[in-house]
């Protein structure tokens, strides 16, 4: 009894010391450059956003925060780098809601999405525009239905990856409403825009941060957004719901993540400081809709998101 009692007292004081050893480290962190994987070329949403958010930040906490560019796989190279990682807050990642499509899309990955991370916090909201090259004889979502119709596996849509949210998003769309749109990945929501401008693809489900220069130079026209209400910036821009295709609604996140083990006042620090950064006014997310959350709150997104994609996933194939 007395071995037993003293066995607990040790382990208790040795969790209290564990526990204050991390709390000083986070009051001192970061003490050195951080390196934050974003798993996308430079230019889509998740790219902008990460670079807006840590350029803040590097001012707030005085550390640079460097950008590390990783993409390929729909960000489950630059995810597995951040799994590898030692978990000391000095390695992160920016991802999009394709990290928990991604095991859906590629099976054999060398991670566990929910075991091998920790959710710091989301950034931003992430709702498409459904837009098209303006060579296609189309102006609303029901137009462009009408028209899938009669030209099965005509119409290209650009994704910025198998599993992204621009493919998930159209998918959704084909299977809703009994058209053949065919699938065309390109390597990052930059490249993605850029095949639409040129008239390489036609349609597009884009995040408007990466698609408003283009709409404003009248390079692409805009039918529809994926969220299941209007968005403040466009308000004159139906639903895909209100335009014909009853109970659509497709949304996704940018978030912030961590190898799993990454000391807790580490990752409660960060998420402090990426608070600080979405209520600024001078944050430049004006393109974007900020979305904070504690880290709870992230984690319990990714895990519930991840079990709503893996339905989606079955619904409608890989299309």
């Amino acid at each position: 009894m007395l071995m037993r009692y003293k066995f607990a007292t040790a382990c208790a004081a040795m969790l209290t010391m564990i526990f204050a050893v991390a709390s000083a480290q986070a009051q001192t962190y970061p003490g050195k450059p951080v390196r934050v994987i974003i798993p996308w070329p430079p230019g889509g949403l998740t790219d902008v956003a990460g670079r807006l958010v840590f350029t803040k930040m590097s001012e707030a906490m005085g550390q640079q925060f460097i950008i590390d560019n990783r993409p390929g796989a729909t960000g489950s190279i630059g995810a597995e780098a951040l799994a590898k990682s030692t978990p000391d807050g000095y390695t992160l990642m920016v991802h999009s809601a394709s990290h928990i499509s991604n095991p859906y899309t590629y099976p054999k990955l060398a991670y566990d999405t929910l075991r091998d991370f920790t959710a710091v916090g989301l950034l931003v909201a992430q709702t498409g525009l459904l837009v098209t090259h303006p060579s296609l004889p189309v102006k609303s979502v029901k137009e462009l239905v009408a028209l899938a119709r009669t030209r099965p596996d005509q119409i290209l849509y650009a994704s910025s990856g198998s599993g992204s949210f621009s493919h998930m998003a159209i998918a959704l769309l084909n299977s809703m409403t009994n058209t053949k749109m065919l699938h065309v990945p390109y390597k990052g929501g930059g490249p993605a825009t850029t095949a639409v401008v040129s008239g390489e693809a036609q349609l597009l489900a884009g995040t408007p941060a990466a698609v408003l220069t283009q709409l404003e130079a009248k390079r692409l026209r805009v039918l529809a957004v994926t969220s299941d209400s209007r968005l403040k910036r466009f308000p004159d821009v139906p639903t895909v719901a209100e335009s014909g295709v009853p109970g659509y609604e497709y949304r996704g996140w940018v978030a912030v993540f961590a190898p799993a083990g990454t000391p807790k006042p580490i990752v409660d620090r960060l998420n402090a400081e990426i608070k600080k950064v979405l209520e600024r006014p001078d944050n430049k997310l004006d393109a974007f809709e900020p979305w904070y959350t504690t880290p709870e709150q992230a984690q319990a997104r990714v895990r519930t998101d991840y079990e709503k994609h893996g339905k989606l996933v079955k619904l409608i194939g890989k299309s």
